[in-house]
């Protein structure tokens, strides 16, 4: 089995997985060994690109998948330090957006300072204040 590297694979599908990848050459007909294979897209938003990362496939249990090297068009390692850590970062904290220039993930928790009755009644209060316009 071969060295162990962080890379991406192009599969002929159209694919593009990001993976720990080891080669196994398994006697002149190698066979690629991917290690939880994820798919990594940039989105880009008003304030900022992010880093959507799901699982390459979705229900199994399993970690390790084999690959038939004709299945492949391209693959190469990856040494980017931020996307090996978006990486290990997912792997450790599964579902997470991840975000490229160094500014805060949006998240459902943010922004949210009342409830939607206690925001009702505040506006309904600040709309009922009279208004003194002065006209000269």
């Amino acid at each position: 089995m071969g060295d162990e590297f962080y890379g991406v694979i192009k599969l002929i599908t159209g694919e593009e997985i990001f993976a720990t990848i080891s080669v196994d050459e398994n006697n002149g007909n190698p066979v690629v060994l991917v290690n939880s294979p994820v798919i990594m897209k940039v989105l880009t938003h008003g304030v900022g690109q992010y880093v959507k990362i799901k699982p390459w496939l979705e229900l199994p249990d399993e970690d390790m998948y084999l690959i038939d090297y004709s299945r492949i068009i391209t693959m190469t390692e990856v040494k980017d330090k931020q996307m090996i850590h978006f990486y290990t970062r997912y792997l450790n904290d599964d579902e997470v957006d991840i975000e490229l220039d160094g500014k805060v993930t949006i998240n459902s928790e943010m922004g949210f300072i009342s409830t939607v009755e206690d925001a009702r009644k505040n506006l309904e209060k600040i709309f009922n204040i009279p208004f003194n316009n002065k006209e000269s």
